[in-house]
């Protein structure tokens, strides 16, 4: 496992969504969260990505993020600045390296989105937490119109870029369109989140060896996300690429978003490891030029 050092060259560090590993295991049985950290370490992820651990599970969790000195990056939920504040302050609890946020509401529009998301970033400033804000439908970025407004009228507003939501939103079976917007939003990234739609679904299985023909817009776009990201970062910068491959999105046999990993058509495990790899192949190339 590659050490990070606050002054060694900017470097991609890959990350594991924990919740992305709900209800997958084997023999019957879910991964214990011990297991979960020990399969991640294997494979050679350098980080893990979710909420903070529930009541009761924070001994447990600062344990295993300690033995496996895995950074930690956490999604939050805000929906203004009082209760951001206070999310604030159990972050900083855990020592996160930063912070992802699905912001407010989808009914939230204009100035008010602008205003909102504009606390946050002055609030997320003031803990000393990096701040980036995902592009995800259902919350203020719910298309690609208006994050691209956002983002005009933010200087400072970094994203974590997740363009499947996009994808499947705008059924953008061609995103020739988009194309222009899309870079835009890429120019702002600070994290990518790893998943591909196909513009009527939110998550389908790449195959084996990631060469789906409708992942490859997606590459392209990670890749130039790269690539914006090196030529702004500083020594020491890291940028968090997720593999996040969801049970709920999973596509089922028996049609049941909550049935367990035996039922589904992918294996979501052995997916986020072909992101793995096409994360790191890809960076490889940004980063040896």
């Amino acid at each position: 496992m590659e050490v990070l050092t606050p002054s060694g060259p900017p470097q991609m560090a890959v990350y594991q969504a924990i919740w992305a590993l709900d209800g997958y295991g084997g023999a019957g049985r879910e991964w214990s969260l011990e297991e979960k950290f020990e399969r991640m370490a294997e494979a050679g992820f350098t980080g893990v990505f979710g909420r903070l651990p529930e009541p009761g599970k924070e001994k447990l969790w600062r344990e295993l993020q300690e033995r496996y000195k895995f950074t930690f990056g956490v999604e939050s939920f805000p929906y203004g600045r009082d209760d951001f504040r206070e999310f604030l302050k159990r972050a900083k609890e855990f020592d996160v390296t930063y912070i992802n946020a699905q912001v407010g509401s989808s009914f939230t529009v204009g100035d008010k989105a602008v205003a909102l998301l504009s606390d946050l970033i002055e609030e997320a400033e003031l803990s000393g937490i990096p701040f980036y804000v995902e592009t995800h439908r259902g919350k203020v970025t719910q298309d690609v119109l208006r994050t691209v407004e956002y983002a005009r009228r933010l200087p400072n507003l970094r994203l974590t870029i997740d363009f499947s939501h996009y994808v499947l939103a705008g059924e953008m079976h061609s995103a020739e369109e988009a194309e222009p917007y899309f870079d835009e939003l890429l120019r702002r990234t600070a994290s990518i989140h790893a998943r591909v739609s196909n513009a009527e679904q939110i998550q389908i299985d790449i195959g084996p060896d990631g060469d789906h023909p409708k992942a490859e817009p997606f590459k392209r776009w990670w890749e130039r996300g790269m690539r914006y990201w090196r030529e702004q970062a500083q020594p020491g910068d890291v940028l968090p690429f997720v593999c996040e491959i969801g049970r709920h999105y999973a596509i089922t046999r028996s049609g049941l978003p909550s049935a367990g990993s035996h039922d589904e058509w992918s294996d979501r495990w052995e997916q986020s490891l072909v992101f793995k790899r096409i994360a790191e192949d890809l960076w490889s190339r940004v980063a040896g030029e």
